[in-house]
């Protein structure tokens, strides 16, 4: 027993810990779901919203599939023990996130989740929705973290 004290400590750390989610559904269209807002003049808030850390802008194009499918394999690597596409889990779903969040917002909470938890009032909600469950730092690249958000595009 004393030898698996250190493994769930890290477990918990990395938010891969057992239990329920206390998230309300995707489906749900309360005002109090994570990630959902009442008002079009909220959302529009949300969406100005950049985040914290080393993204201030981020020119989005057309889709670079060759990018998206770069995207696809590091989140399928890195990412899926917490969030799964088309529904919530231990974190929220990638579907839909541009109608919810800048694409500067995703890319700082992909690069500096610690911050973005600590100082940014979505993150901080998002945490506190989520079972207090912190999003781990997976020291991903600028590039890399690109490449998942054009991913996130294609969803």
């Amino acid at each position: 027993m004393k030898n698996l004290l250190p493994l769930f400590g890290i477990l918990l750390t990395l938010g891969i810990g057992c239990g329920s989610n206390a998230a309300t559904s995707e489906n749900q269209e309360s005002s109090t779901a994570p990630g959902k807002v009442s008002t079009a003049e909220q959302q529009s808030d949300l969406l100005k919203n950049k985040g914290i850390g080393p993204i201030s802008s981020v020119e989005m194009g057309e889709i670079d599939q060759a990018m998206a499918e770069e995207g696809q394999k590091l989140y399928n690597s890195m990412c899926t023990a917490c969030h799964k596409v088309g529904e919530d889990y231990i974190g929220p779903t990638p579907t839909g996130i541009f109608e919810r969040r800048s694409p500067e917002w995703v890319m700082n909470m992909i690069l500096n989740p610690a911050e973005m938890l600590q100082k940014d009032p979505i993150a901080k909600k998002l945490l506190e929705d989520y079972n207090n469950i912190p999003m781990a730092n997976q020291g991903l690249s600028q590039e890399e973290a690109r490449s998942i958000l054009e991913y996130f595009r294609t969803l």
